[in-house]
């Protein structure tokens, strides 16, 4: 099942978003969130990931402390606070069953049921 992002846009420096993603569709305990970005030209990375069983978190380095993934009943949110031109991208949620992968980074490596995404745009 396709992921439905929402919640990108046009912003200014220094300016907040928040996005979102249904994921219903997966509502197992057992399954690790993620959110994904991409640049035309470069991979896909990881910014950020949850366990939904015990709400362990990690954070990509890059994020110092200026995104928020949480999940509120079946939709996944990235709070992207304090935003740079840097962040432009398209951004992807995942969905992956944690099962015996030692991490929930490992887990949604896994996942390639990738949505249309939610573009970022950011002016200096």
């Amino acid at each position: 099942v396709q992921l439905v992002e929402s919640g990108g846009g046009s912003v200014q420096t220094g300016d907040s978003l928040r996005l979102s993603c249904d994921v219903s569709e997966y509502s197992k305990s057992d399954y690790c969130r993620g959110w994904f970005r991409q640049v035309p030209g470069k991979e896909r990375e990881e910014i950020a990931d949850l366990y939904v069983r015990d709400g362990t978190i990690s954070y990509a380095d890059f994020v110092q402390g200026r995104f928020t993934i949480s999940q509120d009943k079946n939709i996944l949110h990235l709070q992207l606070d304090n935003l740079h031109p840097e962040d432009t991208a398209m951004y992807y949620c995942a969905s992956a069953y944690k099962g015996l992968w030692d991490s929930c980074r490992s887990a949604v490596a896994t996942f390639r049921n990738w949505g249309q995404g939610t573009q970022v745009t950011v002016s200096s």
